[in-house]
């Protein structure tokens, strides 16, 4: 066998050569074109993309024509450069950095030297161009915003870098590609498909028609139109609420996941991202480090919840059965705890059920609710393992699975978290006793909360939140967002929740909020607001936010909202809250003071510079 080794690995390597080359000869056109290629000029003619609708059919984002000055490194002849880089309206400097990096990406590919020129430039330089030899022009479609709003949603289009050029083959250098909101998450339905001309040169170079009579031509196909669950005109009345403000609101159809409005503020007008001055204007809103427009605060901002929390906190109760509903706690303005711990509270009357608990926003009931969740158990780690998979359930702790590319999944600690910050098992419940009102460690976006708001207007289920609702008229199909999420809590425990929600509005936090005629569901909230500064630990204005669902029964709309520096949840949050939801039921608004207030007011002073007026202690 071993005499026979070398003879079978001589044969194996002729027949591997063998294969070689007959692929290469056979197979293998890769030669052939790069030959051809020197015949032939390849021309894209792009395609339109996808227009973008609200859910009512408002048109939101449409195309207009733009025009790219194109050039071909190695076909480039001797020109003006002064000349040019004048027509062009670049400084010579940068012509020059552009022709450079465009030999760098190919002298034989054509690249964008000067990008999105309008009409206007286009019909002054078009009859110049045949004195520029290796330059053309290439028309594109680029955005024409319909709408000054949306624009965190709707997301802008720029050139693709390096990386996405290697990474996908459709892009070449020049190309447009999705960035942030739909125009990124839905790229492949909305770019359509790119035409392409092959063009016959002959040996001086000279274009002498469609190579092979236009045989293997194609033409572009224009992106799928895409329909939004976005409500435009609730959109932009939040959008307007929320001027001279910081923060978020988001507002989900219960019954459906859709996504009805999904503000941040600050915010920009989507226009300002399109055309020549598109990079000035992006640089300007990045390096914009007070009111940061480019951060979705709706997905992407981590508060604390605040008393929000607290009916997640009376829901697990009641499903671990660790209180009833009759059961009353006393409250005398707060209540210590631990060795030297007090958690003050407000004047409300004592002692009170969950219902009028929730009602009045009572720290102290719920604070011993969350300690009987966790004392329920053989030890603190298992307690807090438990409450952590029912809050887990309501979507908390995690990104949610929504059709939108950028988030934060808040933080639901459990006992594994606990343990190391308290190495050696030596923590209990009373180390973590904020957490039963929505303060300690827990962290939520407000697309969190607005989804746990809508999965108990729902009595225990919810669809995953979702911003698409049609392709071209078809309905959204994917099961990720059709089908039901169950929460661990039964359907039964929820309607001493809502009732107490209900008296939020009846008698409780929000009875000035109260919309005539109908029936609505919400709740308060004021989170602690702390920021180092000079490694010192500063307690700032807190953060107003409120969570809502209206009507009571058969809800249409469940809503969140947070107002950074606010102070208490009744001041903006509940105010904004309460006007979006007539908004949206009625379509107008009756409670004109309310609105004017809203309107008229700003905190923009208070974002400016640190809070050091006394800190409020009250998280109703």
């Amino acid at each position: 066998m071993r005499r026979v080794l070398p003879y079978i690995l001589i044969i194996l390597t002729g027949f591997i050569f063998l294969g070689r080359l007959l692929y290469l000869q056979v197979f293998d056109d890769s030669f052939e074109l790069l030959s051809q290629s020197n015949a032939i000029k390849i021309e894209y003619d792009y395609p339109q993309r996808g227009y973008i609708f609200d859910r009512n059919g408002k048109l939101l984002v449409s195309n207009q024509p733009s025009y790219d000055i194109m050039a071909i490194p190695r076909e480039v002849k001797p020109f003006d450069t002064l000349e040019f880089a004048k027509l062009l309206s670049v400084t010579p400097k940068q012509l020059g950095e552009q022709l450079d990096k465009a030999k760098i990406y190919s002298p034989r590919l054509p690249s964008v030297i000067v990008p999105q020129l309008t009409k206007s430039e286009y019909a002054y330089l078009q009859e110049k161009m045949r004195k520029y030899k290796g330059f053309y022009i290439q028309k594109r479609s680029s955005r024409d915003y319909q709408v000054e709003m949306a624009a965190n949603v709707l997301g802008y289009i720029s050139e693709a870098n390096q990386g996405e050029i290697n990474d996908n083959a459709y892009y070449k250098a020049g190309d447009l590609i999705g960035r942030q909101g739909v125009e990124k998450q839905y790229e492949e339905i909305l770019r359509g498909v790119k035409g392409v001309k092959y063009i016959q040169k002959d040996r001086f170079n000279r274009e002498i028609g469609p190579y092979k009579n236009g045989v293997y031509d194609t033409l572009p196909q224009k992106g799928k139109d895409i329909t939004l669950t976005l409500d435009a005109k609730l959109q932009a009345y939040g959008e307007r609420l929320m001027q001279n403000k910081h923060g978020g609101i988001v507002a989900i159809e219960p019954t459906s996941g859709e996504i009805l409005s999904l503000v941040t503020a600050p915010t920009y007008d989507p226009s300002l991202l399109v055309g020549r001055k598109r990079s000035r204007n992006f640089t300007k809103l990045w390096y914009d480090t007070i009111n940061k427009p480019l951060i979705d605060r709706s997905l992407q901002a981590m508060y604390p919840p605040g008393s929000p929390f607290k009916a997640l906190t009376g829901l697990i109760a009641l499903q671990e059965k660790v209180i009833s509903t009759k059961e009353r706690i006393s409250c005398h303005m707060g209540f210590s705890y631990g060795r030297s711990a007090r958690m003050g509270c407000h004047s409300h009357p004592v002692p009170l059920s969950m219902t009028p608990a929730l009602a009045y926003s009572c720290n102290t009931y719920f604070a011993k609710t969350y300690r009987k969740i966790i004392e329920k158990y053989d030890s603190a780690p298992e307690g807090v393992n438990a409450w952590h998979d029912h809050l887990e359930s309501f979507g908390l702790g995690n990104f949610l699975g929504y059709d939108l590319p950028i988030g934060q999944p808040g933080r639901i600690p459990d006992g594994d978290y606990y343990d190391r910050w308290y190495p050696g098992n030596r923590w209990t419940a009373t180390y973590t006793l904020s957490n039963g009102i929505g303060q300690g460690e827990i962290a939520t976006t407000p697309i969190q909360l607005a989804n746990m708001t809508a999965a108990i207007a729902n009595r225990g289920w919810y669809y995953t939140p979702h911003i698409l609702k049609e392709i071209e008229g078809d309905p959204l199909k994917n099961s990720k967002f059709t089908e039901k999420k169950m929460t661990t809590i039964d359907a039964e425990n929820f309607e001493p929740i809502i009732e107490g929600m209900h008296d939020v509005y009846n008698y409780g936090t929000a009875r000035s909020l109260q919309i005539p005629g109908v029936e609505i569901c919400g709740k308060t909230g004021t989170a602690e607001n702390y920021i180092k500064i000079d490694g010192e630990k500063v307690q700032l204005t807190d953060h107003s936010i409120f969570v809502a669902f209206a009507p009571k029964d058969n809800p249409e709309i469940a809503i969140a909202v947070f107002v950074e520096n606010g102070r208490w949840g009744h001041r903006y949050g509940g105010r904004i809250a309460s006007l979006m939801i007539e908004k949206y039921l009625k379509e107008e608004i009756t409670r004109t003071d309310l609105e004017t207030w809203i309107l008229n007011h700003s905190l923009e002073e208070e974002y400016a510079k640190p809070y050091t007026g006394e800190p409020f202690k009250i998280n109703q």
